[in-house]
């Protein structure tokens, strides 16, 4: 053999054991991924906005608006309702007339369950003042007891009886004795409600 079949033999020696060395350090399975700790819970279950890892106020109202706390906004809604009874002189006796109103106060206290209502009695400056005090609280009473016929709680009522002291302004004294035979209310009802406002999201199944 000649010297340089000799070294070509030798050069093919060389490169075959070097890539058979290359072939051996290679492994035939493929190594897994690393896997990623999560360290905090990035789901949001009420879909709010706001992950659950921060989320202070979960199982909001869908369309609520909510803070980067994922509570909702609450604003205070109120509303009032009056009550205007007028009597016939010297008497306790509620006419027909204004049942229907003392039946709207009724079912307004029923939607303001918190709520209580307080019945001013007055009579007019004709007779003895003190008998006109008495006639006064039992006309307060008569109304409280038409608004416990109705459903209202009676610890949610209180009278109170102002006899003739404070008298209606009218053009005539008739008027103004007509006016003053009456039994008044007002009740403001308050109620929070969550802040809302549409959006795709809105129409997300539950």
């Amino acid at each position: 053999m000649t010297r340089l079949g000799l070294k070509l033999r030798l050069g093919f020696i060389l490169v075959w054991l070097g890539a058979a060395s290359i072939l051996t350090g290679c492994s035939t399975e493929a190594e897994a991924p690393p896997i990623a700790e999560q360290s905090r819970d990035l789901m949001d279950d009420d879909g709010d906005g706001v992950i659950n890892a921060r989320d202070k106020c979960p199982g909001t109202p869908h369309a609520a608006i909510v803070d980067n706390d994922g509570c909702p906004t609450f604003v205070e809604r109120s509303e009032s309702n009056d009550l205007h009874i007028l009597f016939a002189n010297d008497s306790t006796v509620i006419p027909d007339n204004f049942l229907s109103q003392i039946k709207r106060m009724a079912d307004f206290l029923a939607s303001y369950p918190e709520a209580r209502i307080e019945l001013k009695g007055y009579a007019s400056p004709v007779g003895a003042s003190e008998y006109n005090l008495g006639l006064s609280q039992r006309r307060a009473k008569v109304v409280r007891q038409q608004l416990i016929d109705y459903g209202v709680s009676p610890n949610r009522i209180k009278t109170l009886g102002f006899g003739d002291s404070e008298p209606v302004a009218a053009s005539t004294r008739e008027q103004s004795n007509a006016l003053s035979r009456r039994v008044t209310a007002r009740v403001r009802g308050e109620r929070g409600n969550v802040l809302e406002e549409w959006t795709i999201f809105s129409l997300r199944a539950d």
